[in-house]
C-alpha cells in the first residue's frame, strides 16, 4: 500500500467531498461545506491548501479558480486508518476488538446475527 499522508478530522471533511463529487472547484467546496459547517471561506481555503501541499489533492488552475481532485483513494485511506486504529487500541487485532464490544455489551443481538450472517456467506464464498 502507498504512503498516505496524514490528515486531520477537519481536512478529512474537506476529502469527503472531493471524493463525493470530484473533480469539484474551490467555489463548489465552499458550498458544501458551508452548507454542513460553520466555517468560513478562508478556513476551507487553508484546508485545501494544506491537502494539496500534503499530496492528498492534486490543484489545476482554470480560469480564476482551482480544480480539485484527489491523490488518495478514499478506500486506501479507510484502510490505512482502520489498521491504524486496531493496532493503537487493540494490538492490530479485529478479534481483540470485537471480544471487546462483545464484553461490554456494545454489540446487541441485531448486531451479532448480522455478523454471524456476514461470516456465514464469506465461508460460503470461500468453499466455492
Amino acid at each position: 500500500m502507498k504512503d498516505i499522508p496524514q490528515i486531520s478530522e477537519a481536512e478529512y471533511e474537506v476529502m469527503k467531498v472531493i471524493w463525493n463529487f470530484e473533480p469539484i472547484s474551490t467555489p463548489e467546496v465552499v458550498e458544501k461545506l458551508s452548507n454542513k459547517s460553520d466555517w468560513k471561506p478562508n478556513t476551507i481555503h487553508t484546508m485545501l491548501a494544506r491537502l494539496v501541499k500534503k499530496k492528498a489533492l492534486h490543484a489545476r488552475k482554470d480560469g480564476r479558480v482551482f480544480i480539485y481532485s484527489s491523490l488518495v483513494e478514499k478506500h486506501e485511506y479507510v484502510e490505512q486508518k482502520s489498521k491504524s486504529f486496531l493496532q493503537q487500541f487493540f494490538g492490530g487485532t479485529l478479534n481483540s476488538m470485537i471480544l471487546n464490544f462483545i464484553e461490554n455489551d456494545k454489540l446487541s443481538n441485531e448486531d451479532i446475527s448480522e455478523l454471524k450472517e456476514i461470516l456465514s456467506m464469506r465461508d460460503k464464498k470461500g468453499e466455492k
